[in-house]
């Protein structure tokens, strides 16, 4: 029994050694892609979660890539792209909404962690969206649930969508995530300057809550 423990032990190490990020030549959006594609394929292999992993980060952390994703607990972006410790920067808000706090965080990332991709990550079901749609320009309950549909409701991308299309949950995200690129395209003064001279990258991508599939929005 003790050797089979162990074997199992070393077997479990060497899968999270083999699939550290620092270990193969993918770029950081591959990286999420092979992740995701394990995850929603029921293959998941849970790398980098390991005690040597966590001693390793004491030293230091070295995300490859920066999540903006929904607070809602079906969306962990580090089970969604089956990653583990210090392999992804992320920051969680209902609706993935971007106020300063998290655009602050962002630029921590991209000037000190030197992480180069940014996924703006929007998810199917969204209860905030679906709040937005709901109230219809009217939410008048006293609590702070309102400043996020407040935020949504003037996101541009919101605003121009057809009346039709306004209420379709599924066209709400959508223009949901796009507002969220855009507007970390153009967050001045560190993401615009280096989105413009291509020294990062930053992308929507949508979640499926039913099938654990990530689309990318390119």
């Amino acid at each position: 029994m003790i050797k089979k423990g162990l074997l199992y032990l070393l077997f479990i190490s060497a899968l999270s050694a083999c699939n550290h990020p620092e270990n193969n030549n993918l770029s950081p959006l591959q990286k999420l892609e092979e992740g995701s594609r394990r995850f929603a394929s029921g293959k998941p292999v849970h790398p980098d979660e390991t005690l040597e992993r966590i001693r390793e980060l004491k030293k230091g952390q070295h995300p490859f890539a920066i999540v903006v994703s929904c607070s809602d607990s079906r969306v962990p972006a580090e089970l969604v792209f089956d990653q583990g410790l210090g392999d992804i920067f992320s920051i969680r808000t209902a609706g993935n909404v971007i106020g300063d706090y998290e655009l602050g965080s962002l630029e921590y990332a991209v000037e000190h962690l030197n992480c180069k991709l940014i996924v703006v990550m929007g998810h199917k079901d969204c209860g905030a969206i679906k709040a937005f749609i709901n109230s219809k320009g009217h939410y008048d309950h006293a609590d702070h649930i309102k400043n996020i549909i407040n935020y949504i409701e003037d996101e541009n991308e919101e605003k121009n969508l057809t009346s039709a299309d306004k209420l379709s949950i599924d066209k709400a995200i959508d223009a949901n995530i796009a507002h969220g690129v855009a507007f970390l395209r153009g967050a001045e003064p560190i993401l615009k300057e280096r989105f413009v001279q291509n020294k990062i990258t930053i992308i929507g991508a949508l979640y499926d809550i039913e099938s654990g599939k990530v689309t990318f929005k390119k």
